[in-house]
């Protein structure tokens, strides 16, 4: 069982996600922002993080930078509904993918499979 961590400040986006990805057979974890995903990865490991780019507290960019010197190995999978180019700077600071929010969930979910 793959384990993945969602890291976005729109709950039910988060929960939706989680639903679909644990019907799937995942261990899904949930994390409001940044930081608190960086919390849970200093006691936690997961297979790969989905994390939005823009958040309340420590938004996806710093989120992504943080990961990749604390957890180089990690898949990361940056998400987001704002401007392309926010996608594009999660691609070269190290994310492994990036998915727009306007996507079908179901969609967003077998995006992220293919990363596992």
């Amino acid at each position: 069982m793959q384990s993945i961590l969602i890291v976005d400040d729109d709950a039910d986006f988060r929960q939706g996600l989680r639903i679909l990805l644990e019907n799937r057979k995942h261990r899904v974890i949930e994390a409001p922002d940044g930081k608190a995903a960086m919390d849970f990865l200093r006691q936690s490991t997961v297979s790969l993080i989905v994390t939005d780019l823009v958040m309340p507290e420590q938004e996806g960019i710093e989120t992504i930078q943080a990961i990749r010197q604390a957890h180089p190995e990690l898949k990361i999978v940056a998400i987001s509904g704002a401007e392309p180019h926010f996608l594009r700077v999660a691609k070269a600071l190290g994310a492994h993918g990036t998915v727009q929010k306007s996507m079908r969930l179901d969609e967003i979910a077998q995006i992220i499979e293919n990363f596992l």
